[in-house]
């Protein structure tokens, strides 16, 4: 990567296409897209060269849902066509409403969105422990009837009151189109591309023998995009979130906002407890991995905090 570039890895959570209780109908989507990518198509006009990342989790679920209302009609597809389909279906909608911010604001760039595979271990040991929930809720019944015929395991969701499917969640170890991506981003012409990859944690494959096999599993989001940001040795990681910073004692006394911090103190305030399993926590363990990878800096912020902070107001940075 030459030196005197500007780039990053942007990774967008999931209110940049869905925001909490809003159907997921594709006028909702559409809309919270053009949102994002307005603030991107800033970046880029600041001389920014990007990979852009995002999760998936109401498009697939709604994807599975669909296979299991239609399987008496039409063939449902394996969890790993259906990542891909996610993929295929949000990387259009970002590449469209970047394309029409960008050229909005006279800038004509490329946007590509890439179908991406993430290898993963096959004796990772979350396939004995599946703990990743996914698809819609069941009652119990239905439930035991999935388990028996599709051999699925489900979980009840006690403050939802029903069951779910849940899946492994392997480590992602390293991203199979990693090359091409580097190179139409770092490829030194004079327009580089702007990339979607790696979208939904990925497709998870396994190596077997001289083959790659697509399974059944989903893989973190968060960790896919650093583990991407590092395979393409990217030093600048970005994740979009729904808060404006990193805070200690969240929504508690002695509530703070953390501005510009170290590897080592986010580390301290990560093993206090500060980070919740089902929010912050799998960011803050993203960015210190990327960080530990050879990482320089990570920036955690909102989408519309996202210009702001680049020019030094707001957003929490994570420093080596």
């Amino acid at each position: 990567m030459m030196s005197d570039l500007k780039t990053a890895v942007v990774a967008i959570g999931g209110n940049a296409l869905l925001r909490a209780g809003e159907e997921p109908t594709i006028e909702n989507q559409i809309k919270n897209v053009r949102e994002t990518a307005k603030y991107l198509a800033q970046m880029v006009k600041m001389g920014y060269d990007i990979v852009i990342t995002h999760g998936n989790g109401p498009q697939v679920g709604n994807l599975l849902l669909q296979n299991e209302i239609s399987k008496e009609t039409v063939p449902p597809m394996p969890m790993d066509v259906c990542v891909a389909e996610s993929q295929g279906q949000i990387g259009y909608l970002l590449q469209q409403m970047l394309t029409n911010q960008l050229r909005f604001i006279g800038i004509e760039r490329e946007v590509a969105p890439i179908i991406t595979r993430v290898l993963v271990r096959e004796d990772d040991p979350a396939f004995k422990n599946p703990t990743k929930p996914i698809g819609p809720y069941y009652s119990k019944d239905e439930a035991e009837r999935l388990m028996e015929e599709n051999g699925w395991q489900m979980k009840f969701d006690e403050a939802r009151g029903g069951y779910r499917r849940v899946v492994p969640s392997p480590e992602p170890i390293d991203i199979v189109e990693k090359k091409s991506i580097k190179r139409m981003v770092f490829g030194g012409d004079e327009q580089s591309t702007i990339v979607v990859a790696s979208g939904g944690g990925g497709i998870p494959v396994v190596n077997q023998g001289e083959r790659l096999f697509g399974i059944d599993a989903v893989i973190d989001k968060d960790l896919a995009g650093c583990v991407l940001a590092s395979s393409i040795d990217e030093k600048f990681f970005i994740i979009l979130t729904d808060v404006p910073s990193v805070y200690i004692n969240f929504r508690k006394e002695g509530e703070k906002a953390l501005e510009s911090v170290t590897l080592e103190e986010i580390k301290k305030y990560q093993a206090e407890g500060h980070f919740a399993a089902g929010s912050m926590g799998p960011k803050i363990k993203a960015a210190v991995r990327f960080l530990e990878n050879g990482g320089e800096k990570v920036l955690i912020t909102s989408p519309e905090n996202l210009i702001d902070s680049l020019n030094g107001y707001g957003g929490t940075y994570i420093l080596q």
